[in-house]
């Protein structure tokens, strides 16, 4: 049976993962609407202004995948920034929540998390029903998913993407790693031990079309099947750019000095998790090992 033909709304879709989204949406044949925050001309573009949203906007869509929120690296963790990172993903969320609820008929929305939630699993393999944990990146994903109750409660289909390290030469984390890694300069942060989450851009986008039509409901883990642990993740990434690493780790006090705050929850601590509501709902990954991925997205 061929996959049904859905109108599908995107926020966030000039980031990493929309501008692969877009595309990959139409491929598979779907209509796509871009809600972007600039005016613009374009026929599939929709305005709005990333903390409300109109009704109407919203009212012929199939679903909507709700990527839109400030980088939470993308500066120094000032009160400001931090401000700016949790107020642009509830208002928002409430926004895409509230203007869903109140168009009635049967949407799904997707929103995205991040695998923060967890806060610091340490070497605890967990999955969806893992307990939250504890932070700043712990606290904004809990008002971040519960921003989504409006949908929930008019009978909105909604998941939860909790997104862990997306992997792509484009952009994200890996982007600013590799003029290091080239440079054999790659070295381990800090202990070593903590575990990255990490999944390729490629199985990130197939997840989410996935989803659209999977019937899978509140938390899903966007991550690939095998972490590694940070120092397994450096070794790897130094032979996929040919160049060697560093023995000694990068300490964790010089980390905190370069980066403020975001050193301790974004870099020295990290997340062991298994995707399993993804595949028990029989998504297959493309890439499964790190080796797989790093080759993949370079």
């Amino acid at each position: 049976m061929a996959a049904p033909v859905l109108k599908v709304g995107v926020t966030g879709a000039s980031g990493l993962i929309g501008t692969a989204l877009v595309p990959a949406l139409r491929a598979a044949g779907h209509d796509v609407v871009r809600f972007v925050r600039r005016e613009e001309a374009a026929p599939d573009a929709r305005h709005w202004d990333g903390a409300s949203l109109a009704t109407t906007a919203v009212e012929d869509l199939d679903a909507v995948v709700h990527l839109a929120g400030a980088g939470v690296a993308d500066h120094r963790w000032t009160e400001a920034w931090k401000r700016e990172v949790r107020e642009s993903r509830v208002l928002g969320t409430t926004a895409v929540a509230r203007a869903l609820a109140e168009a009635g008929g049967s949407t799904v929305l997707l929103s995205a998390s991040a695998v923060g939630w967890y806060g610091d699993t340490g070497d605890r393999l967990t999955d969806e029903t893992g307990p939250s944990g504890s932070g700043f990146l712990a606290e904004v994903c809990r008002e971040w998913e519960a921003a989504t109750q409006p949908a929930e409660a008019a009978g909105v289909r909604v998941a939860h993407l909790r997104t862990g390290i997306v992997l792509s030469s484009r952009g994200g984390a890996l982007k600013k790693q590799l003029p290091i890694f080239k440079a054999g300069a790659g070295a381990p942060l800090g202990s070593g031990r903590q575990y990255v989450p990490w999944i390729t851009l490629q199985d990130e986008v197939a997840a989410v079309l996935h989803l659209l039509t999977a019937d899978v409901s509140g938390p899903v883990n966007l991550v690939a099947p095998e972490p590694v642990t940070n120092k397994v993740f450096t070794k790897a990434l130094g032979k996929a750019v040919h160049r060697p690493t560093l023995p000694i780790a990068v300490p964790g006090f010089v980390l905190k000095a370069a980066l403020g705050d975001f050193a301790e929850e974004g870099v020295l601590t990290g997340q062991r998790l298994a995707p399993a509501v993804l595949e028990r709902s029989g998504f297959v990954f493309a890439h499964r090992t790190v080796d797989d991925g790093l080759a993949a997205s370079l």
